[in-house]
């Protein structure tokens, strides 16, 4: 009986450790399926069926109101470690003057990956250590003695 409990604890913790290590998936904006962008035919689609086939845009062009775009992207996190791209779509759609698709583009080139800097912005001005901070205000505060 204690061989098999020896036995059965290392085993529930290479379990549980492995568990522990399981990717967690997150998916933000819009990931549009093949289908839905098939749906937007340059020429023939106005603005509400694009609206209809494919949502509202993830943004607007802040110069061109007539460009939307559509923003997704899945990450995986895996421990401790920062999140990683496992898939990203970027979908331009372009209108006329009369609210016609006049063009429809998936952007993947010519982007920048920035990576995350974990170092912090150094301030200046003294450096006290804790017990110059404790010890600090000892004596900067006078009572009024009144006389």
């Amino acid at each position: 009986m204690i061989k098999r409990f020896l036995l059965l604890v290392p085993v529930t913790a290479t379990l549980m450790a492995a568990g522990g290590c399981t990717p967690m998936t997150a998916q933000r904006g819009n990931l549009l399926e093949a289908e839905q962008i098939a749906d937007v035919k340059v020429g023939e689609s106005s603005r509400s069926d694009v609206l209809r086939s494919i949502g509202s845009p993830t943004t607007v062009s802040p110069f061109d109101e007539n460009i939307w775009y559509y923003i997704g992207q899945e990450t995986e996190k895996r421990g401790i470690l920062d999140p990683e791209v496992v898939n990203e779509q970027i979908l331009l759609v372009a209108f006329d003057e009369k609210g016609i698709v006049t063009r429809k583009e998936n952007i993947d080139e010519g982007r920048i990956d920035i990576p995350l800097e974990r170092e912090s912005t150094p301030t200046h001005g003294q450096k006290n250590t804790i017990l110059q901070q404790m010890l600090g205000n000892i004596g900067r505060f006078n009572p009024q003695v009144e006389e």
